[in-house]
């Protein structure tokens, strides 16, 4: 086991190291950098001509060495990483981008592992009474269901649902994780609850598109196991039909849902962007897109290098818990 987990780890060097190459130079693709937006930002507002706000735009890129040739910035920044630890300074917010990702960052998973939760416990256990409830009204309901919640986009839903806030019940705070009266406030039930009061909605979107794809496949694999001969053999024993499926039937089927666990959690945390951008809360995704706006090349490949992250650590964990639940499976190296 320590064998495979150090493998995996090595391996999963170089592809970082790749991914933050492809990352770097598509987000420095695009024409522009932060010191054209400072540049617009200054002619705007009428502060300096175009000469003028050429010069200090020049001058910027010059002390933030934005002027560097490209592979120049890429390897300045990828040492600072490596060496101290810094992913360098936040142009847009400011700030060192560890400290916007460290403020964002547990938002945003904390939401995501939320929703990743509820999205595996529902979906699995309506999945599970469909399939031993095969063409009844419970089963239509379900296909029903999931079919809703694999073909919505997400964002059509956030715009939905903030409509019916605002429009329809008058909500006046959208867009934040607690009330003015909570903001500052110690952790209390009434903070909690003005919480959740905040984010059902997040949580309730993403989880949808989750929750409906554990519940087709738990379905589809438990109809297959249940016509396994190793499952009719324990039917023949007079085993209780109950734990026929919870004992035999279910652990085998959970297979694929086990494996695609190393995906879930960038698939929950794109989930979560993406509906906390219409939302505008204070997580990754909002910080991503107005990094991209302005021009702020380090916040979003340092975001994007972060997700790369957790697609990995799901992978290697999604085969650990491949190898926990059938003892057939065997890592590399582990005996």
């Amino acid at each position: 086991m320590a064998r495979f987990l150090i493998t995996r780890i090595l391996a999963a060097i170089p592809i970082l190291l790749l991914l933050s190459v492809v990352t770097f130079a598509i987000i420095k693709a695009q024409p522009g950098d932060y010191a054209d937006y400072l540049k617009a930002m200054l002619m705007s507002q009428g502060g300096a001509t175009q000469a003028q706000a050429e010069i200090q735009a020049q001058a910027y890129r010059v002390a933030h060495g934005l002027n560097l040739p490209l592979p120049l910035q890429y390897i300045n920044w990828i040492i600072g990483i490596v060496t101290h630890f810094d992913f360098g300074q936040s142009l847009y917010y400011n700030r060192p981008v560890g400290d916007v990702v460290a403020e964002r960052l547990p938002r945003t998973i904390l939401l995501a592992l939320t929703c990743h939760f509820f999205a595996s416990v529902i979906g699995i256990t309506l999945g599970i009474l469909a399939a031993t409830r095969q063409y009844s009204w419970m089963d239509t309901l379900f296909g029903f269901i999931s079919f809703l919640g694999m073909t919505i986009p997400r964002f059509l839903m956030a715009l939905i649902i903030i409509y019916i806030l605002a429009f329809k019940l008058n909500v006046q705070e959208i867009g934040s994780f607690f009330s003015a009266k909570y903001g500052g406030a110690d952790w209390s039930w009434d903070k909690f609850v003005d919480l959740v009061s905040h984010v059902w909605p997040v949580v309730f979107i993403a989880t949808f598109g989750g929750l409906a794809y554990n519940m087709r496949v738990m379905r589809a694999n438990l109809l297959d196991v249940l016509n396994a001969q190793y499952v009719e053999t324990a039917r023949a024993k007079g085993l209780a039909p109950a734990a026929v499926i919870m004992k035999h039937a279910v652990p085998n089927a959970l297979h694929p849902l086990i494996a695609y666990q190393g995906v879930v959690l960038p698939y929950m945390l794109t989930g979560e962007i993406e509906v906390a951008i219409v939302f505008g809360l204070p997580t990754v995704g909002p910080a991503i897109v107005g990094s991209l706006g302005v021009g702020d090349v380090w916040v979003t490949a340092t975001f994007m290098l972060v997700l790369a992250t957790t697609l990995i650590v799901g992978n290697i964990l999604s085969d650990l818990l491949l190898a926990v639940l059938d003892p057939r499976i065997r890592l590399g190296g582990a005996q």
